[in-house]
């Protein structure tokens, strides 16, 4: 059964979704970066992010997560991740310098 909320990879439409889920810091971070542009360093980062913590790589289209929807896996992934608010801004911090390097490397 295919649902429409269901993309690829971790769409950016489904960032606002993750909002309230876990502490202030968690909350601020959502709340900053679902205004950029989707093709924004900040944006980016933050997809990248989702993509290892949701395990999107390894999803597919017959797949229970899938069938869920990215919002919906997206946020239970988020509310099971056992690192704190802080450790999440650390991941992020790290996948904007990954962003960064991966681009200096693509020029």
């Amino acid at each position: 059964m295919y649902n429409p909320e269901t993309e690829v990879l971790f769409p950016s439409k489904a960032i606002g979704s993750l909002g309230k889920i876990r502490g202030k810091v968690w909350q601020n971070l959502v709340e900053q970066v679902k205004n950029e542009p989707v093709e924004s360093l900040k944006q980016t980062a933050f997809l990248l992010i989702m993509i290892k913590i949701s395990g999107c790589i390894t999803c597919n289209v017959d797949s229970f997560r899938a069938m869920r929807g990215c919002p919906a896996c997206a946020q239970l992934n988020i509310r099971r991740y056992k690192g704190s608010d802080d450790d999440l801004l650390r991941l992020y911090d790290q996948a904007i310098r990954d962003v960064k390097a991966s681009s200096i490397k693509m020029k």
